[in-house]
């Protein structure tokens, strides 16, 4: 059994990495990971310089990762400059000589589990970085971690285990140094064929999953489960052990913030990879809604990528192709904004959109359907009139779509082609639906409703891409002419691709033609436009990017749901499901935590509060989400390779700001 003291000392003086002295104040009882030491001698604090020197004659080993925990404080001692009295040590207190790095289990968004070190004295935020840094994932900032489901085993599972890839022998990564590149991947994976294998898993899509792994696994059914999801997120300012993580513990990395900043394909591979199997599990298992033409096209994407990555690798080129690709990319988004500012200048007034469309309002007791109206788009407004010939007189009504909701209700098939919009009023959300006759008047507007929404008008550079991109999406839903060898292909999993309420509702014989016929507008497609066309249509459904927290608005008796996203709060009730009022952050004044009623408060514009407190999850994690948004917010193309850790812990961090 090995001997350790923690010896106090006085009159120290610095030699090489140790203090040395010679008198003796006292000593303390010493924790030793994993066996226990005390002493029982008096200890004794005076003045003047007190350092901590541990005196061990037969343990030889690196301590240089060893740091000092304080168990009764749940705090690190990571300034060893620091006095004993600084850091508020008594003679009573107990402390853990431990490694700062330990092993931890971590489920990707691939669902495949690493065991790897990772840093347990540092916040989550910058154990976060080390982590992306190891795996060559870029902006770490939009991702954290969170705990686990409790899932209840039954007993045929007792004895089925999944498989670990243990990386624990990875170095360990230092701040400020780019990885080294070896074959396209960081050098520690091209060390050996073990490690080689584990990055072409996390860099390349994983097979299509058995209908049975999905029915396994744990499905949120309803808006109260997905709310518990969120209460699970751990503290981004405090360290994994002080916030109970244990070594060998299993914690999930996933993307929280759904802002994806500056995504270049030679050099994210990994994280495109990673997002892509995240946007996939999230529709297999019924996490965000989507239609059922919807589905037919996310299952011919899954179906496509499955196929190409098994000859197609997306892995990264040379360093200098890379420089390459991103002056290149650089050279364009230039030239678009001297392109469109020339068009500004000639053009000198916003555009605008005139058509004949269809209103329909949805009221209680009322029969009533789609009316025919002649409509305009201006700026973010909508008007519209009896006919094109009145309208040169006083609109029937004016719709400020600034801070809107708007959600697709589109069926190519059944030629159903509507856009949902959800205004703001001062009694809550006024539900409006507007029909249009065909694909491309529906683009057009559909495009100008999104921008509106945004507080952008028609004469934003994006507007044309936007409408591209929605005719794209359609395209896809359309049916081809069939083609009969495609549909004896045996080898297409049809129940692997969609989600379990699809696996029931259809048998795999009527699945397959749907799926391949939908198949016949990607199959051109490589592997990496494939997985970007996923998640391009992940991000427009309506639910995309939703954080569900319940709360209870002041002043109200019923909890209420308050969803989060990336540029808006939204307030939905409960019992129904609807979207009662949205906020935006440009109009975000300021926010405020009360930490010993635990109720958060904002200030927006126009003299509107609002306060709440939080009923399933900690108000840490709202304020965290809330400050994380308006931090992504101001990552910029020039600050591209830069992160601003402090400013993010001022945004999020609250009163343990560090």
């Amino acid at each position: 059994m090995y001997q350790c003291v923690l010896t106090l000392w006085s009159h120290t003086m610095y030699t090489s990495s140790y203090y040395v002295s010679t008198q003796v104040l006292g000593t303390l009882n010493i924790k030793w990971d994993p066996q226990v030491f005390q002493t029982n001698s008096q200890s004794h604090f005076g003045k003047g310089d007190r350092q901590i020197f541990l005196s061990s004659s037969e343990i030889k080993q690196d301590w240089s990762d060893h740091a000092l925990w304080w168990e009764q404080k749940q705090q690190w001692l990571l300034k060893p400059s620091w006095t004993l009295d600084k850091c508020g040590i008594h003679a009573d207190a107990r402390l853990c000589l431990t490694p700062q790095h330990k092993p931890l289990q971590l489920v990707m968004p691939s669902s495949i589990v690493l065991r790897m070190r990772v840093c347990f004295s540092s916040p989550v935020f910058r154990t976060i970085m080390g982590i992306c840094k190891l795996l060559n994932i870029r902006r770490p900032e939009e991702l954290s971690l969170l705990w686990p489901v409790e899932e209840k085993k039954k007993k045929k599972d007792k004895d089925v285990g999944e498989e670990v890839y243990d990386i624990t022998c990875a170095p360990l990564p230092s701040t400020g140094t780019i990885p080294k590149l070896a074959n396209g991947m960081p050098a520690f994976f091209a060390e050996t064929p073990e490690t080689e294998v584990v990055y072409k898993i996390l860099a390349v899509s994983q097979p299509a999953p058995a209908p049975e792994t999905i029915a396994k696994l744990y499905r949120t059914t309803n808006i109260m489960e997905k709310a518990h999801i969120n209460s699970r997120w751990l503290d981004s300012s405090r360290s994994l052990l002080q916030q109970g993580v244990k070594e060998n513990d299993k914690l999930i990395l996933r993307f929280k913030y759904y802002t994806f900043h500056d995504i270049i394909p030679q050099a994210d591979v990994v994280r495109l990879t990673q997002l892509y199997e995240q946007s996939r599990w999230a529709i297999l298992l019924e996490e965000i809604e989507c239609t059922e033409e919807e589905m037919m096209v996310f299952a011919a994407l899954q179906y496509h990528i499955g196929k190409v990555s098994l000859t197609e690798q997306s892995v990264a080129s040379c360093p200098a192709m890379e420089d390459l690709d991103s002056a290149l990319q650089c050279l364009e988004v230039k030239m678009e904004g001297e392109s469109s500012a020339d068009d500004m200048l000639e053009t000198m007034t916003a555009p605008e959109l005139h058509d004949y469309l269809k209103i329909f309002r949805p009221k209680r007791l009322t029969l009533k359907g789609y009316k025919q109206y002649w409509f305009t788009f201006k700026d973010t407004t909508i008007s519209y009139y009896k006919s094109k010939e009145e309208s040169s007189k006083e609109p029937i009504q004016q719709m400020n779509l600034k801070g809107c909701e708007v959600a697709p209700d589109v069926s190519v098939a059944g030629q159903k082609f509507c856009i949902r919009l959800l205004i703001p009023g001062p009694e809550g959300m006024n539900e409006v639906y507007l029909r249009c006759e065909h694909e491309q008047q529906y683009s057009r507007w559909m495009a100008a409703c999104r921008l509106a929404s945004k507080g952008k008008t028609l004469a934003d550079s994006s507007f044309s891409s936007e409408v591209q991109s929605i005719q794209s999406f359609l395209a896809m839903q359309k049916t081809t002419p069939r083609n009969n060898t495609a549909q004896t292909d045996e080898s297409i999993n049809t129940h692997s691709l969609v989600s379990p309420r699809y696996q029931k509702k259809y048998k795999p014989k009527q699945l397959t033609p749907r799926i391949l016929e939908a198949y016949q507008n990607v199959a051109q497609l490589s592997l990496t436009d494939a997985i970007q066309k996923f998640l391009q249509i992940w991000q427009a459904l309506p639910d995309f990017g939703l954080s569900y927290i319940v709360v209870r608005f002041k002043g109200c008796r019923k909890d209420e749901v308050l969803g989060i996203a990336n540029n808006r709060l939204i307030r939905i009730d409960l019992s129904v499901g609807d979207v009662v009022k949205t906020w935006r952050y440009n109009t975000m004044r300021q926010w405020n935590v009360n930490w010993d009623i635990k109720q958060v408060a904002i200030e927006f514009d126009g003299n509107v509060n609002i306060a709440f407190s939080c009923v399933t999850a900690n108000c840490k994690i709202v304020h965290e989400y809330i400050g994380g948004y308006i931090f992504m917010s101001t990552r910029c193309r020039e600050q591209s390779d830069t992160l601003n850790e402090e400013l993010f812990h001022k945004l999020t961090g609250g009163h343990e700001a560090l």
